[in-house]
This record gives structure tokens, sequence and C-alpha cells, in this order.
């Protein structure tokens, strides 16, 4: 029973809850990316290029034996552009996050008035009036 409790504590902490929503979210990000690419993107490059379907292109290697066996670099290029975008807003978003770190370490490490510095201070206004 105990482990079942010890299990229950850490799969309710909140950095595991986070991380299920966060998985969760970067599987649907994933696939939004995979159709900007493989339906907006690629469409009009191989159209630039000649009127090019990058999900046909393939290599064929002869076996002799029944239908052809394929290499397909289109699909690995769009693959790796799919990579490419992703890996491009994750830069992005952890730029932006360290920002955000390096504002609040900024701001907390502000030093401190000590009272008596305060103190002094006051005086010191007082007596240039």
């Amino acid at each position: 029973m105990k482990l079942i409790q010890e299990f229950k504590a850490f799969a309710m902490r909140g950095n595991v809850i986070d991380l299920a929503f966060a998985v969760i979210i970067g599987a649907a990000f994933g696939k939004i990316v995979s159709s900007l690419v493989e339906d907006i993107i690629m469409p009009p490059v191989g159209f630039l290029i000649g009127g090019v379907n990058f999900s046909d292109l393939a290599f064929a290697l002869q076996t002799g034996i029944g239908a052809p066996v394929l290499i397909k670099y289109g699909v690995f290029l769009q693959a790796m552009l799919d990579f490419v975008i992703i890996a491009f807003v994750l830069f992005l978003a952890l730029k932006g996050l360290n920002k955000l770190q390096k504002q609040k370490e900024v701001a907390a490490e502000a030093p401190k008035k000590s009272e008596e510095l305060i103190v002094l201070e006051q005086i010191r206004d007082a007596l240039k009036k």
C-alpha cells in the first residue's frame, strides 16, 4: 500500500502533470507543423522548381522480384523541414524564457537597503535642507 501512496504522491505533483500537458501540446504542435510543411510550404516550393511533388520523390531499387523497393527521400526532406521549423520555434521560446528568467534574476539581485542606510539617508536629506 505504501508503494501505491508514494506513486500517487509522485503522479499528482505539479511537475508531472505539467509534463503530461506539455507532451500532449507538443504532439499537437508537431501535427500542425507537419501539415504546414506538407500542405502549405512544399506544394509552392515544388511548383517553383518545376511541378515536383516532394512526397513522390524516391529512388527505386530493383529487386528483380515484384515491385521495386523505394527510398523516399522526398518524405525525408519534408521531415527535415518539420524538424527545422520545430527546432526554430523551440529556440525562440527558450530564448524568450531565458530573457524573462534573467529579468527576474536582475530584479531579485537588486540590493535591499538596510535600515541603518535608510536612516542615514534621511539624516543626510534633512541636513541638506
